[in-house]
């Protein structure tokens, strides 16, 4: 993606925006990933911008922190009172005045009790893979969590039909006791006042969705920046990595931010000249090296994409054309040059040398679905030895998660519909603030820890993993997968017609290259002049290797 990619946000990122505040694990990762491991670097991002994703993480993680103070405070005093209220443990009888002393400690029945109902309600949530946030995103029936397998099936069916039935049980029974004559006010009056700091957080959270990451409003809205001095450094050090030709890589991590590996394929062949060439009988042999290649291969894609664009509305139309650079762990991060002249030096040097550390790739990247899908072909060709040497990777990344999709939803409510949200806040309030509570206990955690390891004075490191990696779904729908597997095999036939192109400019044969690639059903790949044979890749792919002629 290029550097302007930074000036149109995409739909990619406003899902991302948006998943920070629907699901607190997710906001966890991407906090760890870009700020308590700030020794690594960003992964390449493909369709999304980091930095907003960081900022509403940030954003999401200290309204959380404000709504589990005001939880807190409104439960140190309901266990007090309770406390206060709450008749002995025991009782014993005077000798001397017959009298009743109290034996043990008073125990705070309501408020305990109201506690194992919030401890239940978000233990269920999370256990059934719900979105353990104020909104709570992912609807799963009984019949779903039971047919789901695993130790945790029975407490998965407590979502739907257990939980409720025990937070009506707990009002039954104050209300009950209250109408007894109990003096257990408390036990009705603090659940409820633990309903509006609730209530409060989903009203901020629904303000962010309209005024900030509803459909209209993504387009508009500044982009978001971090505000505190600390972060936007961090920031800072994002966009100068996000978009650039190069990344550094742990060799045991190599493709990170790319997806998914596609059916990635590779062959090896020996340059043979043609009789009459150039360089046949010791006439001048002209240079034949990766560059030159590349440069065959360029010109193809660059047509195929001109001719999308005039011909259809195909996202070929929009494919991008890269050359990147992968460079091993080696100096700090702040020490990595980001800057023009560096990266182009880089590509420069490496398209020809076929290193093992430092990996050139020509990168075709095509981003379809509003860039929820986004195929990666990564090309690397080089030359050396008398040995053609093609390397072909696709990579995927699958659509953002739908639960991410409900900003839309939640956008569209408006804000005049203050009693239905009301009712939302007190039915998802008992899971929501422990949630809470305990993401703010996770975020104390995490600062004591980033603050423990200076992660700035680390080891340097490669990227773990990507934010967008982190958002992905599983699976890609089938009109999705049929678009993944035509972009891949259009932009594979490019860049054998670059390849054939680039043998046949410099006078090398081409019928072992033709007879080496040969497509058949159902997408495989032969090849046929690999150490030990063929190679097939794809479901129900199969390959031959025939010894001599390469033939099928």
């Amino acid at each position: 993606m290029s550097q302007s990619a930074q000036e149109s946000p995409t739909e990619a990122t406003r899902l991302l925006c948006a998943g920070t505040y629907l699901d607190i694990e997710f906001r966890r990762r991407v906090i760890e990933e870009l700020v308590e491991h700030e020794e690594r670097p960003t992964a390449p991002s493909l369709g999304v911008d980091v930095v907003p994703v960081l900022t509403h993480a940030l954003r999401a993680r200290g309204q959380d922190t404000l709504t589990a103070l005001f939880l807190l405070a409104l439960w140190v005093a309901f266990f007090a009172v309770d406390l206060s209220t709450a008749s002995p443990s025991s009782q014993g009888v005077d000798p001397l005045t017959g009298a009743p002393v109290a034996e043990g400690p008073a125990f705070p029945i309501w408020s305990g009790a109201y506690a194992l109902v919030c401890l239940i309600h978000w233990g269920a949530h999370a256990a059934a893979g719900r979105g353990s946030a104020a909104y709570v995103v992912d609807k799963r029936t009984l019949r779903q969590a039971l047919i789901g397998s695993g130790a945790n099936r029975a407490l998965r069916a407590l979502l739907p039909v257990g939980v409720p039935l025990m937070t009506l049980a707990y009002w039954v029974a104050a209300f009950w006791a209250l109408a007894q004559g109990a003096q257990n006010w408390a036990a009705i009056v603090f659940p409820l006042l633990l309903v509006v700091p609730v209530w409060a957080h989903r009203t901020r959270v629904a303000a962010v969705m309209r005024s900030e990451l509803s459909r209209q409003s993504f387009a508009t809205v500044p982009r978001a920046f971090p505000e505190s001095a600390y972060h936007r450094r961090i920031a800072r050090a994002i966009d100068r990595e996000q978009y650039a030709g190069l990344t550094i890589y742990d060799p045991s991590r190599p493709f990170i931010g790319m997806g998914r590996p596609y059916e990635p394929w590779s062959f090896a062949m020996e340059l043979t000249r043609k009789k009459g060439a150039p360089g046949v009988n010791g006439g001048p042999v002209p240079p034949f090296t990766g560059r030159t290649v590349v440069e065959l291969i360029r010109p193809r894609l660059e047509g195929l994409r001109q001719a999308a664009a005039e011909t259809s509305r195909d996202r070929l139309r929009e494919l991008e054309i890269d050359e990147f650079v992968y460079l091993p762990v080696g100096p700090q991060r702040p020490a990595v040059s980001y800057d023009e002249h560096t990266v182009q030096r880089h590509l420069a040097e490496a398209v020809n040398e076929g290193g093992e550390a430092r990996r050139y790739f020509l990168r075709v990247r095509i981003g379809a679905w509003d860039e929820q899908v986004v195929v990666s072909v990564l090309v690397r060709v080089h030359t050396q030895g008398g040995m053609l040497v093609l390397e072909v990777v696709p990579h995927v990344l699958t659509p953002v998660r739908p639960e991410f999709r409900a900003v839309d939803v939640i956008a569209a409510r408006g804000d005049d519909d203050l009693l239905r949200d009301g009712v939302r806040a007190f039915l998802t309030a008992p899971a929501a603030g422990f949630a809470s509570l305990v993401s703010t206990a996770r975020s104390a955690v995490s600062g004591f820890r980033t603050w423990l390891a200076d992660p700035r004075r680390a080891a340097p490191d490669g990227p773990a993993t990507s934010v967008r990696e982190l958002a992905a779904a599983p699976d890609v729908s089938l009109f999705q997968e049929m678009d993944v597997s035509r972009y891949v095999k259009t932009v594979t036939d490019r860049i054998a017609s670059g390849v054939r192109a680039a043998l046949r400019s410099q006078g090398y044969e081409t019928d072992q290259f033709e007879q080496q690639i040969v497509q058949i059903s159902e997408g495989g790949i032969y090849i046929g002049a690999m150490s030990g044979g063929a190679v097939a890749q794809g479901a129900g792919a199969e390959a031959k290797h025939l010894a001599g002629s390469g033939g099928r």
